[in-house]
Protein backbone atom coordinates (compact mmCIF):
# COMPACT_ATOMS: atom_id res chain seq x y z
CA UNK A 1 0.00 0.00 0.00
CA UNK A 2 1.24 3.49 -0.85
CA UNK A 3 2.40 5.64 2.05
CA UNK A 4 0.89 8.69 0.36
CA UNK A 5 -2.11 8.59 -1.96
CA UNK A 6 -3.61 11.69 -3.58
CA UNK A 7 -6.64 11.60 -5.88
CA UNK A 8 -8.06 14.58 -7.81
CA UNK A 9 -6.97 17.01 -5.09
CA UNK A 10 -8.20 20.60 -5.41
CA UNK A 11 -7.59 23.58 -3.15
CA UNK A 12 -9.12 26.97 -3.87
CA UNK A 13 -8.63 30.27 -2.07
CA UNK A 14 -11.56 32.30 -3.30
CA UNK A 15 -11.21 32.66 -7.05
CA UNK A 16 -7.62 31.35 -7.01
CA UNK A 17 -7.05 27.63 -7.59
CA UNK A 18 -3.78 26.79 -5.85
CA UNK A 19 -3.99 23.01 -6.40
CA UNK A 20 -5.82 21.93 -9.52
CA UNK A 21 -6.96 18.29 -9.55
CA UNK A 22 -3.64 16.55 -8.93
CA UNK A 23 -3.19 12.81 -8.37
CA UNK A 24 -0.06 10.88 -7.36
CA UNK A 25 1.20 8.25 -4.93
CA UNK A 26 4.40 7.71 -2.97
CA UNK A 27 5.60 4.25 -2.07
CA UNK A 28 7.16 3.16 1.26
CA UNK A 29 10.85 4.02 1.49
CA UNK A 30 10.82 6.45 -1.44
CA UNK A 31 12.40 9.89 -1.53
CA UNK A 32 9.76 11.78 -3.50
CA UNK A 33 10.18 15.38 -4.60
CA UNK A 34 7.81 18.14 -5.65
CA UNK A 35 9.78 20.34 -8.04
CA UNK A 36 8.54 23.72 -9.19
CA UNK A 37 8.81 27.48 -8.76
CA UNK A 38 7.40 29.30 -5.76
CA UNK A 39 3.66 29.72 -6.15
CA UNK A 40 3.29 26.45 -8.06
CA UNK A 41 1.20 24.72 -5.38
CA UNK A 42 3.92 22.72 -3.63
CA UNK A 43 3.44 24.02 -0.11
CA UNK A 44 -0.34 24.10 -0.38
CA UNK A 45 -0.23 20.39 -1.20
CA UNK A 46 2.16 19.59 1.64
CA UNK A 47 -0.04 21.60 4.02
CA UNK A 48 -3.05 19.46 3.06
CA UNK A 49 -1.04 16.25 3.50
CA UNK A 50 0.10 17.43 6.95
CA UNK A 51 -3.54 18.29 7.87
CA UNK A 52 -2.78 22.02 8.13
CA UNK A 53 -5.28 22.81 5.38
CA UNK A 54 -8.50 21.09 4.30
CA UNK A 55 -8.89 20.37 0.59
CA UNK A 56 -11.69 21.94 -1.42
CA UNK A 57 -12.31 18.58 -3.07
CA UNK A 58 -10.57 15.30 -3.77
CA UNK A 59 -8.94 12.93 -1.31
CA UNK A 60 -5.54 12.46 0.27
CA UNK A 61 -4.22 9.85 2.69
CA UNK A 62 -0.92 9.47 4.52
CA UNK A 63 0.22 6.25 6.17
CA UNK A 64 -3.15 4.72 5.31
CA UNK A 65 -5.10 7.46 7.12
CA UNK A 66 -7.42 9.95 5.46
CA UNK A 67 -6.08 13.49 5.89
CA UNK A 68 -9.55 14.89 6.72
CA UNK A 69 -11.37 12.09 8.57
CA UNK A 70 -8.30 10.74 10.41
CA UNK A 71 -6.32 13.93 10.91
CA UNK A 72 -5.04 13.00 14.39
CA UNK A 73 -3.79 9.62 13.16
CA UNK A 74 -2.02 11.31 10.25
CA UNK A 75 -0.27 13.73 12.62
CA UNK A 76 0.92 10.88 14.80
CA UNK A 77 2.41 9.10 11.80
CA UNK A 78 4.38 11.96 10.24
CA UNK A 79 7.37 14.18 10.94
CA UNK A 80 7.75 17.71 9.56
CA UNK A 81 10.85 19.77 8.76
CA UNK A 82 9.66 23.31 8.17
CA UNK A 83 11.38 25.70 5.79
CA UNK A 84 11.88 28.34 8.50
CA UNK A 85 13.85 27.47 11.66
CA UNK A 86 11.57 26.58 14.58
CA UNK A 87 14.10 25.65 17.25
CA UNK A 88 14.38 27.48 20.58
CA UNK A 89 17.89 28.96 20.58
CA UNK A 90 17.75 29.46 24.34
CA UNK A 91 17.48 25.71 25.00
CA UNK A 92 19.98 22.93 24.50
CA UNK A 93 19.63 20.37 21.74
CA UNK A 94 18.38 17.85 24.29
CA UNK A 95 15.84 20.27 25.77
CA UNK A 96 14.45 21.12 22.32
CA UNK A 97 13.88 17.44 21.59
CA UNK A 98 12.53 16.70 25.08
CA UNK A 99 9.87 19.39 24.71
CA UNK A 100 8.88 17.88 21.36
CA UNK A 101 8.77 14.36 22.83
CA UNK A 102 6.33 15.52 25.51
CA UNK A 103 4.03 16.81 22.76
CA UNK A 104 3.79 13.21 21.58
CA UNK A 105 2.96 12.02 25.08
CA UNK A 106 6.21 10.09 25.58
CA UNK A 107 7.24 9.50 29.18
CA UNK A 108 10.66 10.78 30.22
CA UNK A 109 12.36 7.38 30.05
CA UNK A 110 11.09 6.61 26.54
CA UNK A 111 11.83 10.18 25.47
CA UNK A 112 15.47 9.99 26.60
CA UNK A 113 16.03 6.78 24.64
CA UNK A 114 14.52 8.20 21.46
CA UNK A 115 16.39 11.48 21.85
CA UNK A 116 19.72 9.69 22.26
CA UNK A 117 18.98 7.54 19.21
CA UNK A 118 17.92 10.52 17.08
CA UNK A 119 20.92 12.63 18.06
CA UNK A 120 23.25 9.74 17.31
CA UNK A 121 21.62 9.25 13.92
CA UNK A 122 22.27 12.89 12.92
CA UNK A 123 25.76 12.97 14.45
CA UNK A 124 24.95 15.39 17.27
CA UNK A 125 25.11 13.04 20.26
CA UNK A 126 28.24 14.81 21.51
CA UNK A 127 26.54 18.20 21.40
CA UNK A 128 23.23 17.44 23.09
CA UNK A 129 23.88 19.67 26.12
CA UNK A 130 24.99 22.71 24.11
CA UNK A 131 22.74 25.70 23.54
CA UNK A 132 21.28 25.70 20.04
CA UNK A 133 22.30 29.33 19.54
CA UNK A 134 25.89 28.09 19.26
CA UNK A 135 25.05 25.70 16.40
CA UNK A 136 25.84 26.38 12.77
CA UNK A 137 23.03 26.47 10.21
CA UNK A 138 23.80 22.92 9.12
CA UNK A 139 23.81 21.62 12.70
CA UNK A 140 20.45 23.28 13.36
CA UNK A 141 19.03 21.64 10.26
CA UNK A 142 20.28 18.24 11.42
CA UNK A 143 18.72 18.86 14.84
CA UNK A 144 15.40 19.70 13.18
CA UNK A 145 15.63 16.42 11.27
CA UNK A 146 16.28 14.61 14.55
CA UNK A 147 13.17 16.26 15.97
CA UNK A 148 11.19 15.27 12.88
CA UNK A 149 12.01 11.57 13.31
CA UNK A 150 11.55 11.47 17.08
CA UNK A 151 8.12 9.87 16.79
CA UNK A 152 9.37 7.19 14.32
CA UNK A 153 7.24 8.60 11.48
CA UNK A 154 6.08 6.64 8.47
CA UNK A 155 6.53 9.78 6.37
CA UNK A 156 8.95 12.66 6.85
CA UNK A 157 7.85 15.89 5.16
CA UNK A 158 10.61 18.36 4.31
CA UNK A 159 9.65 21.80 3.03
CA UNK A 160 12.65 23.23 1.14
CA UNK A 161 15.03 21.31 3.45
CA UNK A 162 18.30 23.01 2.48
CA UNK A 163 17.20 26.54 1.61
CA UNK A 164 19.68 29.15 2.82
CA UNK A 165 22.48 26.63 3.40
CA UNK A 166 25.84 26.79 1.63
CA UNK A 167 26.54 24.13 -1.05
CA UNK A 168 28.84 22.07 1.19
CA UNK A 169 26.32 21.93 4.03
CA UNK A 170 23.55 21.19 1.53
CA UNK A 171 25.49 18.17 0.27
CA UNK A 172 26.07 16.97 3.84
CA UNK A 173 22.36 17.20 4.58
CA UNK A 174 21.61 15.11 1.51
CA UNK A 175 24.18 12.51 2.47
CA UNK A 176 22.38 12.26 5.78
CA UNK A 177 18.95 11.96 4.12
CA UNK A 178 20.23 9.06 2.00
CA UNK A 179 21.61 7.36 5.13
CA UNK A 180 18.32 8.01 6.96
CA UNK A 181 16.38 6.30 4.19
CA UNK A 182 18.83 3.38 4.16
CA UNK A 183 18.83 2.89 7.94
CA UNK A 184 15.17 3.53 8.79
CA UNK A 185 13.20 2.97 5.60
CA UNK A 186 11.25 6.18 6.21
CA UNK A 187 9.38 7.70 3.28
CA UNK A 188 10.59 11.24 2.51
CA UNK A 189 8.36 13.79 0.78
CA UNK A 190 10.14 17.04 0.00
CA UNK A 191 9.45 20.26 -1.85
CA UNK A 192 12.18 22.16 -3.65
CA UNK A 193 12.93 24.57 -6.44
CA UNK A 194 16.62 23.56 -6.43
CA UNK A 195 17.26 21.48 -9.54
CA UNK A 196 20.36 19.79 -8.15
CA UNK A 197 18.39 18.80 -5.06
CA UNK A 198 15.68 17.12 -7.13
CA UNK A 199 18.36 14.90 -8.69
CA UNK A 200 18.70 13.11 -5.33
CA UNK A 201 15.07 11.98 -5.36
CA UNK A 202 13.95 8.51 -6.41
CA UNK A 203 11.00 10.11 -8.21
CA UNK A 204 9.84 13.66 -8.75
CA UNK A 205 6.65 15.37 -9.82
CA UNK A 206 7.04 18.65 -11.68
CA UNK A 207 4.27 21.03 -10.65
CA UNK A 208 3.35 24.41 -12.11
CA UNK A 209 0.26 26.58 -11.65
CA UNK A 210 -1.29 23.94 -9.42
CA UNK A 211 -1.02 21.10 -11.93
CA UNK A 212 1.39 18.16 -12.13
CA UNK A 213 2.78 18.38 -15.65
CA UNK A 214 5.21 15.44 -15.52
CA UNK A 215 6.43 12.78 -13.11
CA UNK A 216 9.00 10.00 -13.03
CA UNK A 217 12.61 9.41 -12.10
CA UNK A 218 15.02 12.24 -12.95
CA UNK A 219 16.56 10.03 -15.66
CA UNK A 220 13.18 9.22 -17.19
CA UNK A 221 12.17 12.86 -17.36
CA UNK A 222 15.45 13.94 -18.97
CA UNK A 223 15.32 11.03 -21.41
CA UNK A 224 12.03 12.42 -22.71
CA UNK A 225 13.85 15.36 -24.29
CA UNK A 226 15.44 15.29 -27.71
CA UNK A 227 18.89 14.38 -26.48
CA UNK A 228 22.35 15.79 -25.77
CA UNK A 229 23.54 19.12 -27.14
CA UNK A 230 26.85 19.09 -29.05
CA UNK A 231 28.76 22.29 -29.78
CA UNK A 232 31.61 22.22 -32.29
CA UNK A 233 33.72 25.32 -32.95
CA UNK A 234 35.50 25.75 -36.28
CA UNK A 235 37.14 28.45 -38.41
CA UNK A 236 34.59 27.61 -41.15
CA UNK A 237 31.21 27.07 -39.42
CA UNK A 238 29.26 27.07 -42.70
CA UNK A 239 31.56 24.43 -44.17
CA UNK A 240 31.22 22.37 -41.00
CA UNK A 241 27.43 22.63 -41.12
CA UNK A 242 27.36 21.47 -44.75
CA UNK A 243 29.76 18.58 -44.14
CA UNK A 244 27.75 17.27 -41.17
CA UNK A 245 24.56 17.44 -43.21
CA UNK A 246 26.12 15.67 -46.22
CA UNK A 247 28.04 12.95 -44.36
CA UNK A 248 25.76 12.31 -41.38
CA UNK A 249 22.37 13.61 -42.50
CA UNK A 250 22.13 15.81 -39.39
CA UNK A 251 20.79 19.36 -39.19
CA UNK A 252 22.66 21.89 -37.08
CA UNK A 253 22.57 25.59 -36.26
CA UNK A 254 25.39 28.06 -36.70
CA UNK A 255 26.16 30.23 -33.69
CA UNK A 256 29.15 31.75 -31.87
CA UNK A 257 31.78 30.65 -34.34
CA UNK A 258 30.60 27.07 -34.57
CA UNK A 259 27.60 24.79 -34.84
CA UNK A 260 25.14 23.29 -32.37
CA UNK A 261 23.18 20.08 -32.86
CA UNK A 262 20.97 17.91 -30.68
CA UNK A 263 21.46 14.14 -30.82
CA UNK A 264 20.55 10.99 -28.98
CA UNK A 265 23.48 9.29 -27.20
CA UNK A 266 25.87 12.19 -27.67
CA UNK A 267 28.71 10.29 -26.02
CA UNK A 268 28.55 7.75 -28.87
CA UNK A 269 27.92 10.18 -31.74
CA UNK A 270 30.65 12.70 -30.87
CA UNK A 271 33.69 10.43 -31.48
CA UNK A 272 32.19 9.33 -34.82
CA UNK A 273 31.71 12.95 -35.84
CA UNK A 274 35.28 13.89 -34.99
CA UNK A 275 36.69 10.92 -36.89
CA UNK A 276 34.53 11.47 -39.97
CA UNK A 277 34.94 15.23 -40.46
CA UNK A 278 37.60 16.86 -42.62
CA UNK A 279 36.74 20.39 -41.47
CA UNK A 280 39.14 21.46 -38.71
CA UNK A 281 37.49 21.47 -35.27
CA UNK A 282 38.92 23.92 -32.72
CA UNK A 283 36.73 23.12 -29.68
CA UNK A 284 34.12 20.57 -28.65
CA UNK A 285 31.61 20.44 -25.79
CA UNK A 286 28.62 18.31 -24.87
CA UNK A 287 25.83 19.03 -22.41
CA UNK A 288 23.23 16.54 -21.27
CA UNK A 289 19.62 17.54 -20.51
CA UNK A 290 18.89 18.98 -17.08
CA UNK A 291 15.68 19.08 -15.11
CA UNK A 292 15.50 22.77 -15.92
CA UNK A 293 15.53 21.81 -19.62
CA UNK A 294 12.62 19.47 -18.88
CA UNK A 295 10.73 22.24 -17.07
CA UNK A 296 11.54 24.71 -19.85
CA UNK A 297 10.30 22.31 -22.55
CA UNK A 298 7.05 21.69 -20.66
CA UNK A 299 6.23 25.23 -19.54
CA UNK A 300 8.25 27.58 -21.73
CA UNK A 301 9.95 29.09 -18.68
CA UNK A 302 12.74 28.39 -16.23
CA UNK A 303 12.22 27.37 -12.62
CA UNK A 304 12.70 30.52 -10.61
CA UNK A 305 11.67 32.16 -7.42
CA UNK A 306 8.54 34.27 -7.68
CA UNK A 307 7.33 37.17 -5.62
CA UNK A 308 4.56 35.44 -3.70
CA UNK A 309 4.92 33.78 -0.34
CA UNK A 310 3.32 30.33 -0.59
CA UNK A 311 4.52 29.24 2.82
CA UNK A 312 2.02 31.18 4.91
CA UNK A 313 0.14 28.15 6.28
CA UNK A 314 3.34 26.34 7.24
CA UNK A 315 4.92 29.43 8.82
CA UNK A 316 1.82 30.29 10.81
CA UNK A 317 1.51 26.76 12.10
CA UNK A 318 5.21 26.57 12.98
CA UNK A 319 5.12 29.82 14.93
CA UNK A 320 1.93 28.89 16.74
CA UNK A 321 3.08 25.40 17.73
CA UNK A 322 6.86 25.89 18.00
CA UNK A 323 7.50 22.98 15.70
CA UNK A 324 4.93 20.59 17.12
CA UNK A 325 2.15 18.97 15.16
Amino acid sequence: MSNISVNSLVKKFGAVTAVDGISFSVEPGEVFGFLGPNGAGKSTTISILCTLLAPTSGRASVGGFDCVRDADAVRRSIGIIFQDPTLDNGLTAFENLLFHAYLYGLDRRAARKRIDDALSLVGLDGRKNELVRKFSGGMKRRLEIARGILNYPKVLFMDEPTIGLDPQTRNLIWEFIRELKKNTGVTVFMTTHYLEEAEFCDRIAIIDLGKIIASGTPSELKAGLQGDTLKLSAADPKGLESEIREKFGMDSKINDGGITLTVKRGDEILPALIRGLSTKITAVSMTTPTLNDVFLSLTGKNIREEGSDPYGPMRSYARKNHGGH
